[in-house]
Order: C-alpha cells, then structure tokens, then sequence
C-alpha cells in the first residue's frame, strides 16, 4: 500500500511515517515509479507505536514491540526482547515512584514540623525572621526602631577592568 493509504488507515500523517521510517521504525519499498509503498504489517506496527506511546514508552522503547510484528508475529509483545522492554519500562517505573514517594515523604514531615512549631510573629515592622539565619529584615528605612534591625550583609568588590 501507499503512503496514503497507511496515513489514512492508521489515521496519521504521511510526515509522521517519514519520521518513522527515518528512525529506522518502519520499513518501505520504491515502486516503480519511486513511490513508497508498505506491507500490511505496517498498519499494526503504527497501531503498536501508538498504544505504547499512550501508555508512556518512548518512541525508540518501540523498536523491539516492531520488530517482532516484523518477524511476523501477531502481537508486538510475543517475543522476548519485547518481554525484556516491558520489564526495563516496568524498573523505570518502580525507580520514578520511589523518588516520588520519597518527596511526597519530605514535603509531608516538613509540613508537620511546620504546623507543631509555627514561627513566632514578629514585631511590627519586620519580616519574620529566617528560619536559616534566624534574622529579620525590616519592611522599610523609615522603621521606628533601627537598633532591631539586622545588620546589612557586607558589600563585596565589585572587580574592575584595567584600563589600557
């Protein structure tokens, strides 16, 4: 079948199957007039890319699902190294949950500490003060009190370029 033809039957574009046979996913002939064409398998393997895709594999995690349509299986996933993409996708993941798991778990206990020993309030005046640095700075110069306020942190040097 043409181009065309795949395009419409997979409800994509003719572009996309470009692509994807420039990424070595999908394969074609010339006709004699130079024109693409594709076996059927192609409407599967584009059937199998989109199903994947959706479910969060990437478009090169696809390579072995294709390639054993290829080969002539009936599903993508009847061969080992398809087995192989789904367990490694699997461990990807366990791995993401876990990170996610274990910020859910910091944001959580800071939360707590937060609520059991909220911050003092601060004089008129100030901004509460730093929980790193234990200081407050004041709203604005014209502050009734100055001797509370902290002392600005040191200026540094700014480098300067040598004139020539």
């Amino acid at each position: 079948m043409r181009i065309g033809q795949l395009a419409h039957l997979a409800e994509t574009t003719p572009r996309a199957l470009r692509y994807y046979e420039s990424r070595g996913l999908l394969t074609s002939r010339r006709d004699a007039l130079g024109h693409r064409t594709y076996d059927p398998v192609a409407v599967l393997q584009l059937l199998q890319i989109r199903v994947l895709r959706e479910v969060g594999f990437g478009l090169e995690e696809t390579k072995p699902f294709l390639d054993c349509l290829q080969a002539g299986h009936t599903e993508g996933d009847a061969c080992s190294a398809s087995l192989d993409a789904y367990r490694s996708k699997l461990a990807e993941l366990d791995s993401l949950t876990a990170r996610l798991d274990a910020v859910r778990q910091e944001i959580e206990d800071r939360l707590r500490r937060a609520e059991e020993h909220p911050a003092p309030s601060e004089p008129e005046g100030n901004v509460p003060a730093c929980m790193l640095t234990g200081t407050g700075l004041p709203l604005s110069p014209s502050s009734p009190d100055r001797s509370a306020q902290a002392t600005p942190p040191p200026r540094l040097p700014v480098p300067h370029k040598e004139k020539r």
